[in-house]
């Protein structure tokens, strides 16, 4: 009695299908590059996804050929995200926050053929496209009438792609564990390395990520992506909202937070961005006496949530944080800071406790903590290790790797340092690279930052170890201030200090106008260094 049920391939196509035929006049609104609000459905997505299928497949794409995307959030872009894809192709998210560079190399490596790209975007690839040889062509998302001037050859407008495509056309059947779509990480250790999903794995993520326990989506919510759909897999949201019948806004490029609570306040239920963005959102609200209307949750991820967020969102503002973890190489959803049980069953400050850690994995993540001669590590919520996850949304080998990234049990280290409570919360206390070694004793940077941003003047802050004759090295505080705010090395060391034991208590605070930021908006701790050795800034004994 061997394999009696139907063999259904997890393609990605087929969440579409389901969205369109079960929730089809469900609202997607999108903000263009223009400014322009569109309105559109799930029916309507689909079908402009099967014309850009079938006009790929009229320029020549085939399975297994790699589409290179440079978008921001638009309706344009889900028909894209869902065309490639059903065209049996590749689809490579770009980045156009990386250094040309970057964006020269992953180009190349992932072998590219065509490019789509936003007409805003179009200076960053005419300023290296004498360094892309394998690009055949690029297609600019506009209309023909609104298409920018420009020097490349072989440029089309998305409405010409699209002519003569009536949508006439069946998803190209590929295996489930073909290549789907391809996400570079950062290079902050070297070169970028591309993690490659499979229809198989992006399916099987998007059901855990919508699990009651994780971010758990419905057909009653609307969804809006602020984190970019380049992003590390777009979190998934592309993906998770459209299988489980939600409404989608996108917000297209305009990120400042006036903009993003006018496209919030057109219905939005969830929302999903890094620290930055709430951090400046909080500031608007609070300066213009502000609220949401429809607002019930919001996703915090890509770096550490101060615990002062958090509060700000739930005492004030009557909208529950989701504090999550992942990184492109999960898919990316590692984690998420929802109750169990045992965590509802505590007090106010108990719960905001498990909340400022990153919660716990959905079913299909596994996870671990080792020490450096990769020995388990107990679940005590004390002892630190390398955080190890394993799961079908995890990678295995990078994009031309000459060996698999992680061990023959199929765990990964993730790079981070973490510890695991008894009831399977993982609190994050750094990035591996990252740890402040004092006197032989490790320091967590992350619970330095959140303690300073604490600060109600502290609008960002971050901390690093700095050289020190004694102590080999000792922690610095680097803030940014909030505008119109004068905050003073004292008032900060004292609120740290009534939160951390006092040999963790940095040894100065430095005041900046604005901390660098990588590509995918964390803060640059690499450049940062960088700017104190120029400052030729030193600690004594």
């Amino acid at each position: 009695m061997r394999d009696l049920m139907q063999d259904w391939p997890l393609r990605v196509s087929t969440i579409i299908d389901h969205a369109a035929k079960y929730h089809p006049k469900r609202a997607i609104i999108s903000r263009d590059v223009d400014g322009t609000i569109r309105r559109s459905d799930w029916a309507g997505i689909r079908h402009g996804a099967l014309r850009v299928a079938q006009a790929l497949q009229r320029l020549g794409i085939r399975p297994g050929d790699t589409v290179g995307v440079m978008a921001w959030n638009t309706a344009r872009h889900l028909q894209i995200w869902y065309g490639v894809s059903g065209a049996g192709a590749v689809l490579h998210t770009l980045n156009p926050r990386l250094f040309a560079e970057q964006l020269v190399y992953i180009i190349n490596h992932a072998e590219d053929r065509i490019l789509m790209v936003d007409p805003d975007l179009l200076p960053v690839i005419e300023r290296i496209a004498p360094q892309l040889p394998r690009i055949e062509r690029v297609i600019v998302l506009a209309d023909r009438a609104a298409m920018p001037r420009t020097t490349l050859p072989e440029v089309l407008s998305h409405e010409e792609l699209l002519a003569g495509a009536d949508g006439d056309f069946a998803w190209v059947p590929v295996d489930e564990r073909d290549a789907c779509g391809i996400c570079y990480t950062s290079g902050t250790t070297g070169r970028p390395k591309g993690v490659v999903y499979t229809h198989r794995s992006n399916v099987l993520h998007a059901l855990a990520a919508n699990s009651a326990d994780m971010i758990g989506l419905s057909s009653c919510d609307v969804v809006m992506p602020v984190v970019p759909l380049f992003h590390a897999n777009g979190w998934a949201l592309a993906y998770s909202a459209p299988m489980a019948g939600a409404g989608m806004i996108m917000p297209g490029r305009d990120l400042t937070p006036a903009a993003l609570h006018e496209m919030l306040e057109m219905g939005a239920t969830v929302t999903a961005a890094v620290p930055t963005i709430w951090l400046a959102m909080l500031q608007h609200l609070r300066a213009g006496g502000l609220r949401f209307s429809t607002l019930k949750r919001v996703i915090i991820g890509g770096s550490s949530c101060p615990r002062a967020v958090i509060e700000a969102f739930q005492r004030d503002y009557g909208v529950q944080v989701i504090h999550a973890w992942g990184m492109t190489e999960t898919s990316p959803l590692g984690t998420a800071a929802t109750f169990t049980p045992e965590i509802a069953a505590l007090d106010e400050e108990g719960r905001l406790d498990a909340q400022t850690s990153v919660g716990h994995p959905p079913f299909t993540v596994d996870l671990k903590i080792v020490d450096d001669a990769g020995a388990e590590q107990p679940w005590d919520g004390r002892t630190q290790g390398r955080l190890m996850i394993r799961g079908p949304g995890v990678v295995r080998r990078y994009l031309k790797g000459e060996a698999d990234a992680a061990d023959a049990e199929g765990w990964f280290d993730t790079g981070d340092i973490a510890t695991i409570d008894a009831n399977g919360y993982v609190r994050i206390t750094d990035r591996s690279k990252d740890l402040i070694k004092s006197g032989g004793e490790w320091i967590s940077s992350i619970e330095l930052e959140n303690w300073a941003v604490a600060h109600p003047q502290v609008a960002e802050a971050a901390a690093i170890g700095v050289a020190h004759p004694k102590w080999g090295e000792r922690p610095v505080l680097v803030v940014v201030p909030v505008p119109g705010t004068s905050p003073s090395r004292e008032e900060i060391l004292a609120l740290v200090a009534k939160h951390v034991a006092k040999w963790q208590v940095p040894d100065d605070v430095i005041f900046m106008e604005e901390l660098p930021h990588t590509a995918t908006g964390k803060i640059s701790k690499l450049d940062l260094r960088r700017r104190l050795a120029e400052m030729n800034y030193a600690l004594s004994a």
